[in-house]
């Protein structure tokens, strides 16, 4: 496979290099540069790779020009923590923020109700205003909602900007209620038919878990409702002590984009989506196949699953459009994405999340998301 030829080009290229006689006219090899002390101090006993291999990694995600502004990696292999490294004015404290991210948290709280009974993936979601008579939006189901492909009109990125569905339901005349500002746009496809990206439709999916929680309509009551039940289900039993969710003045969950959690706490979310929906101690949180479900393809997009990006191949996308790097790592990775380059990468097969928060354009991603791949291509699949 591809990227087990990249990972093996790049080994021997840190082989210790042969210095040829100045006679053949060829140019010296030399070693490569050691890494410096604050590259080296990122680095953990549990690395489960070279050293100074992983140190000059995870150092060129910070210091190299045209990737943005890393502002935090953590690394874990295994379950233990094998790097871990802050921009200058972040540490281990701060709270960075989810962006897109919170899609997949939003999603395994879905996926909490289902295992209760009170949702249901594949009867019509629970949306009344889309079950009057003749409204064809009764055919969308929480599965749709899920995998993105309601047919609702949603446009993600506008030009202006303005025009975007996610910026008018964010700042603009949805921002009082994001949940009907989305529920009321019409269908553009037939549900289940094409994948749309967007992120008016998780806080429908955000408002089901409201409306499955409590039957109130205040603010204050659905926001305590959903806290508490994130916090109970979920943020609690996996230690995630620094969330803190964001809600609308109606009281909905903007589980589509604003939640905020140390860069720890993402990783602990990342690894309990590897453990396949365990907490480290081996208790399940969601029901066994849950979190297989999640990155199973969807019908509409074999790189994308319940709210969450898969790393297969997708021959639907043209060239240099794929959010992840099939090539680079086993199909079997899947990551949350997060606006501006936030992501957890998880690698089951090879034991590995990978966090890494910051500030990067549209341009600067491709690159950045590459030398996050040279991080994880340290590491062999389970049973290489």
């Amino acid at each position: 496979m591809t990227y087990r030829r990249t990972r093996s080009i790049a080994a021997l290229a840190l082989l210790p290099a042969l210095t040829l006689p100045a006679a053949c006219g060829s140019p010296v090899a030399t070693e490569p540069t050691p890494p410096t002390e604050t590259a080296l101090a990122a680095v953990t006993s549990k690395a489960g790779a070279a050293r100074d291999e992983l140190a000059r990694e995870i150092d060129d995600l910070f210091v190299k020009e045209g990737l943005g502004e890393t502002r935090a990696v953590l690394l874990m292999v295994d379950g233990k923590i094998a790097a871990e490294r802050y921009g200058a004015g972040y540490d281990a404290e701060t709270r960075f923020i989810s962006w897109s991210m919170a899609k997949t948290i939003t999603a395994v709280a879905v996926g909490l109700l289902v295992a209760d009974g009170r949702l249901s993936l594949d009867t019509p979601a629970p949306v009344a205003m889309w079950q009057r008579p003749g409204d064809p939006r009764a055919e969308i189901t929480l599965e749709h909602l899920l995998q993105m492909r309601s047919g609702l009109d949603h446009t993600e990125a506008g030009d202006p900007p303005y025009d975007s569905s996610e910026v008018r339901m964010l700042f603009l005349d949805g921002r009082g209620d994001m949940a009907r500002w989305a529920k009321e746009q019409p269908l553009e496809a037939e549900p289940g038919e094409r994948f749309e990206y967007s992120s008016n439709t998780t806080v429908i999916l955000a408002d089901i878990i409201a409306r499955a929680l409590t039957d109130s309509e205040d603010p204050e009551a659905r926001r305590s409702a959903v806290a508490d039940f994130l916090q109970e289900r979920l943020f609690g039993p996996l230690g995630m002590t620094s969330m803190v969710p964001e809600f609308d003045a109606s009281g909905t969950l903007i589980g589509g984009s604003l939640m905020h959690a140390s860069a720890r706490d993402y990783a602990k979310f990342g690894e309990f989506l590897r453990a396949g929906g365990e907490t480290p101690n081996g208790e399940p949180l969601v029901p066994s196949g849950w979190v297989e479900q999640m990155i199973t393809p969807s019908p509409a997009s074999v790189h994308y699953g319940f709210q969450i990006w898969l790393n297969r191949p997708d021959p639907a996308l043209e060239e240099g459009q794929h959010p992840l790097f099939p090539d680079r790592a086993p199909a079997s990775l899947f990551s949350l994405i997060g606006h501006m380059g936030q992501y957890v990468l998880v690698s089951p097969d090879q034991k590995v999340t990978l966090v890494r928060l910051g500030h990067s354009t549209s341009a600067e991603r491709p690159p950045m998301l590459q030398e996050a791949a040279d991080v994880i291509a340290l590491y062999p699949e389970a049973g290489e």
